[in-house]
This record gives C-alpha cells, structure tokens and sequence, in this order.
C-alpha cells in the first residue's frame, strides 16, 4: 500500500471510487465536476489517494475551512485499514495549518457515521439536506 498525495492524473480513479460507493452515493454523478477535484488538489486543500497494486483504491480530502470534504473507499478494498490512514493524514495536515477542531458532514445512519464516531467524532447538529455534522478537536498533544 502506497498513500501519497493526489495528483491531476488521479482525477478519474477518484471519480470513479466516488461513484462506486454504497453509501452517500451521488444523486447526480455530475455534481462533482473536474474543476471540483482539481481545486481539491491544492486550491481549497489537500487531496491524498493510497494506491495498492498500482491503482488507486481510496482517496481523501481536507479543506482548508477546517473540514473533510471527502474520504471514499473502492467498496472491495474496505476493511483494510485506508481510511483510518487517509483520515490520519488529512487530520494531521488540518492540524499543521492551526485548526482546533475539524468538521465534516455525512449521511446519518450510515457506515461513515460509525466509522467516525469511532475515530472520535462527535455530532454537532444536521446540516441542510439531512446530513450529520460530525466534530473533532484537536488532541491536547498537538495544542501544547
């Protein structure tokens, strides 16, 4: 496994993981567009992708407002550990550019809302169109 940070020719792996998903699929596969990906990459934060067998099986986003804007898993390669690795990282940088608490919405009732809960996120309310509003601070490690 290789988890390194995405790239422009990445843009179609991830669009492609991004639609594979069994949970919080789009309702419109062309809602997120390319110029989306593209300012994921280094315009509103930072987008890293872990690669196994050289293809890319899961990929990660942290805005710079604070929040994660995506984190999706190609739905064979769950349970292997990719996402807490790429949550790891995009905590880590949002952590480095001074946020105290981090934030990021999902559907409620799903995988991703356990998946989070037990990384030690915590609902801060329902954001418009249902979605749960999840909340993570800063370890007290980092703030010393």
């Amino acid at each position: 496994m290789i988890l390194r940070p995405a790239t422009q020719e990445d843009i179609p792996a991830m669009h492609r993981i991004r639609l594979a998903v069994r949970e919080n699929a789009l309702s419109d596969p062309n809602r997120i567009t390319r110029e989306d990906y593209l300012a994921a990459l280094d315009v509103h934060g930072r987008t890293w992708v872990v690669e196994l067998d050289a293809q890319i099986r899961a990929f990660a986003t942290g805005y710079r407002n604070g929040s994660i804007w995506a984190l999706f898993v190609q739905p064979e390669y769950e349970g292997l550990g990719f996402a807490k690795r790429l949550l790891a990282e995009a905590t880590s940088w949002l952590w480095s550019i001074g946020h105290h608490s981090i934030w990021l919405e999902t559907g409620a009732n799903t995988r991703a809302e356990r998946f989070y809960l037990a990384q030690g996120w915590r609902p801060i309310g329902v954001a418009a169109g249902g979605d749960i509003r999840l909340s993570l601070p800063r370890p007290e490690s980092i703030c010393k």
